[in-house]
């Protein structure tokens, strides 16, 4: 996910100056909890108004949110979540049978190639494999329902 945050980013940054922005964005992603690295993502964007990079900073203040979304879950499970690699997968499988195949005939027969290989995905062991331990994630949903009760 925050690979589209970098992108957006670079795309307003002069070329020369594109290494530099990478290490100082990637500074925000190497943060413990949400809310240190929205402090950061100030400071960055701060340091980036200082560069001249004032278009860049403006996409890190309005896209952070976005960004920051996996730290909502625990840390056991950032590194599988805050990647878009899994679907980036499918994509690129879906695109290679389209390529052997070429030309379709109408819409309809394309979008039946598209569905009959997610139907194989989702009943294949690449489809049936757990990236997330639940246990973690029903663990967060009971601190939550006790924060509730003793708030409410």
């Amino acid at each position: 996910m925050h690979s589209t945050l970098f992108r957006n980013v670079f795309s307003v940054v002069p070329c020369g100056k594109i290494p530099i922005v990478n290490k100082i964005l990637k500074s925000i992603h190497a943060r413990e909890t949400k809310n240190t690295a929205r402090v950061k993502a100030q400071a960055v964007a701060q340091q980036l108004r200082e560069m001249k990079l004032t278009a860049a900073a403006k996409k890190i203040e309005t896209g952070i949110d976005e960004t920051l979304t996996y730290m909502d879950y625990p840390a056991q499970h950032w590194n599988k979540i805050k990647t878009t690699n899994l679907i980036e997968r499918v994509n690129r499988e879906i695109k290679r049978r389209t390529r052997a195949i070429g030309a379709f005939p109408d819409s309809q027969s394309t979008l039946m190639l598209v569905c009959t290989r997610l139907r194989y995905i989702a009943g294949s062991d690449w489809g049936a494999k757990r990236h997330l331990n639940m246990r973690y994630l029903s663990a967060l949903e009971k601190e939550e329902i006790k924060e509730q009760k003793s708030t409410g």
